[in-house]
């Protein structure tokens, strides 16, 4: 007993004095070679307090802490400085400005090396040949305009299942719970887009099953997994095997797939007739010949199962957060909703039910609310993290080689030196003031950051214009085809909750009616 107990006050005294000495060599610094201002950082013990909370517990936080510490934050997580940034002319300095330098991304932890086969994939890849390879794969072959475009079968197929499904719903009644809906339908579109196939719906809860359990468990049960891996792996060996289970169950899924798709190209090229008529170019199938320029080898068979992984989580949870956003302010605020049917109603000709992709065009509304619901509800309010590969200056202040720096997204979109009244829904705010009734905003953040729903700079998300696109016609037609009305009573809370994206608190339920032809 008395071994242990000077061991801990050992312990406890060195913690004391390294934080001592840290805040003593703090303040004997000139600004540029200190870190940015933050609470008090003792080590292991903050690791632990902050590894306990999630994002959304850490939001409000950092919000007092901007509020009195200025718009450049630190805290220690992972035994690793972390910034937190504001400001958007801090944010166009580093991510647009000095773009190459903060476009790096940290060491990710033991759970995301192992998901990602050792960083292997676009989000969490190095900034260097092997992420530009990545990245211009997925813009060039299935994100290019064209090839956009050729997935328009697919997108009017998953809006049938979507309609079909709300139809069936409404005849109750009772109000439906869309989210539901809204994340299938957008599973559906991506699992077609990553594999081509139209699978039976059996397939399709499959895959969805498996990707769902993973990320949410890597938001919550598998994240202490990260905290000293080599003594989790013993004191919690039964949580470990847990992960690799679901890892395995994830490949396996996955993998039939890809070799299916495999054997289709192998075929293909034996018999020499290139591209069947209805074959659908996949994005595993670019993955399947690419060859990484610094291993010079190709991607095994896990890593392609990583990317898709990306690729359908990527798509999925992002828009269809987003979507559920958007109705329910159409929902909240029925003007806004009966103005957007109108603008629809001149565009579409009569008799028509669907709203097909090139009437979109016409329709600047339906993009007002779209940049609207983005700015008040960026599903995301943080970027992934960023670091730089050597000592910078930002605001003032040390960023220094390796540590973590991140950005407040929703805060930017927030901001009421850009936006007025900035937490009401208010479509007409990115309407030009010529009278021409266009949509004139950069949400690329390329000449200024009013707002970054999809991150700016370097590592921009790249599906940003696909992610518009599916907002823009799922929105159209889902208000074109139904009246949505609140329940009565209920006011629709926007109050959020933080799971891999940020959600609706209470998720939206509704009554909706068809409209009449």
């Amino acid at each position: 007993m008395e071994t242990w107990f000077i061991i801990f006050i050992t312990i406890t005294v060195s913690l004391l004095l390294r934080a001592l000495f840290n805040l003593l060599s703090f303040t004997s610094k000139t600004p540029s070679q200190i870190l940015p201002p933050g609470p008090a950082n003792f080590p292991i013990i903050t690791n632990i307090l902050w590894l306990r909370r999630t994002f959304s517990e850490l939001e409000p936080i950092l919000r007092n802490l901007h509020k009195k510490l200025g718009p450049m934050v630190t805290l220690n997580l992972l035994s690793r400085p972390t910034i937190f940034v504001s400001d958007r002319s801090l944010t166009y300095q580093a991510l647009i400005q000095k773009g190459a330098l903060f476009a790096d991304r940290p060491d990710a932890p033991t759970i995301g090396k192992i998901i990602s086969c050792n960083q292997h994939n676009i989000n969490s890849a190095s900034y260097g040949p092997t992420w530009r390879l990545l990245r211009r794969n997925l813009t060039a072959e299935i994100l290019h305009p064209s090839r956009i475009k050729s997935y328009s079968h697919a997108r009017k197929w998953v809006l049938q299942i979507l309609l079909d499904s709300l139809m069936s719903s409404s005849k109750t009644g009772e109000p439906v719970r869309v989210l539901d809906n809204f994340q299938y339908a957008m599973f559906c579109l991506l699992v077609l887009m990553c594999f081509g196939d139209k699978l039976n719906q059996e397939e399709i809860k499959e895959i969805e099953t498996v990707q769902r359990r993973l990320l949410l468990d890597l938001g919550g049960r598998f994240n202490i997994l990260n905290l000293w891996p080599k003594v989790t792996r013993v004191l919690l060996q039964k949580r470990w095997k847990e992960f690799y289970k679901a890892l395995e169950k994830q490949e396996r899924v996955l993998v039939r797939l890809i070799r299916a798709r495999k054997k289709g190209k192998d075929e293909r090229s034996l018999n020499k007739n290139g591209l069947d008529d209805g074959h659908i170019l996949a994005y595993v199938d670019t993955l399947l010949d690419l060859q990484l320029p610094e291993e010079k080898r190709k991607l095994t068979e896990k890593e392609i199962v990583s990317l898709s992984s990306e690729f359908l989580n990527g798509g999925t949870d992002t828009t269809s957060t987003a979507l559920q956003w958007i109705m329910a302010n159409m929902v909240k605020y029925p003007h806004v909703q009966e103005k957007l049917f109108m603008e629809i109603k001149g565009v579409v000709g009569k008799g028509e039910r669907e709203v097909k992709e090139d009437d979109l065009q016409k329709m600047p509304y339906l993009k007002a609310v779209i940049l609207e619901g983005l700015r008040r509800h960026p599903p995301g309010h943080f970027l992934l993290p960023h670091t730089v590969r050597e000592d910078t200056v930002l605001g003032g202040y040390l960023v220094p080689k390796n540590a973590t720096i991140n950005f407040l997204v929703a805060e930017m979109g927030w901001d009421t030196k850009v936006w007025e009244d900035p937490m009401a829904f208010k479509p007409e705010r990115f309407l030009s003031n010529n009278n021409s009734g266009e949509v004139v905003f950069d949400i690329t953040g390329s000449r200024e950051i009013k707002m970054m729903p999809f991150g700016v700079g370097r590592r921009i998300c790249p599906g940003l214009a696909l992610a518009i696109l599916h907002l823009e016609y799922f929105v159209a037609n889902l208000v074109f085809n139904f009246q949505w009305k609140a329940m009565d009573g209920d006011d629709v809370s926007l109050e959020e909750k933080q799971e891999f994206t940020v959600v609706m608190k209470t998720p939206l339920r509704a009554h909706i009616y068809p409209r009449k032809t």
